[in-house]
């Protein structure tokens, strides 16, 4: 085994690993409506698979070759996840059904930046109170904390926000 071929296979599973790792940020940013953040993921995508795909074709009697591509294209499933928790692009809503009383808990969480409505509603073991929370993904840990040292019996759901319009979130924020 020579060492240029040693370096070949390094080559195709680090490439395929960026390449990999584009195409998950490339289609979560679809998701979230980013165009022009989809459009430059997928333009470094297909540039990096493209020639990757050019080695394969010339060493396919090589099976080293197609372990190191199958490990790169595992390996960079995981990395783009990581990267896109890192980045934390976009936001959440947090709903959170509680039977404490939230009126000085909703004041502080405003204070802090967070878009939140209340309202209340009937659950099966009586009235509750729901906060609707509007914020940024990064700041997710932030809040379970804050919600948990609060009310550790809340019962919480977290969703995908792919769009804001209006209200006095935004104007939080600027």
């Amino acid at each position: 085994m020579t060492i240029e071929l040693i370096v070949g296979y390094f080559v195709v599973f680090f490439a395929r690993i960026l390449d990999v790792s584009m195409m998950t940020l490339r289609t979560l940013m679809a998701m979230r409506g980013n165009k022009a953040w989809a459009a430059a993921f997928g333009t470094v995508e297909v540039l990096v698979y493209i020639t990757v795909l050019k080695y394969l074709i010339n060493t396919l009697d090589d099976p080293v070759s197609l372990i190191f591509y199958a490990l790169g294209f595992a390996a960079g499933n995981v990395v783009g996840i990581w990267i896109e928790e890192k980045l934390a692009f976009g936001f959440l809503t947090m709903q959170v059904i509680t039977m404490e009383e939230p009126f000085s808990f909703t004041d502080s969480l405003r204070g802090r930046g967070f878009g939140l409505t209340l309202f209340p509603c009937q659950g099966r073991d009586g009235c509750h109170h729901t906060l609707n929370i509007v914020f940024e993904r990064k700041r997710l840990k932030e809040l379970e904390k804050l919600i948990r040292d609060w009310d550790a019996n809340a019962f919480i759901t977290v969703l995908d926000t792919r769009t804001i319009r209006g209200g006095h979130f935004r104007a939080t924020r600027k």
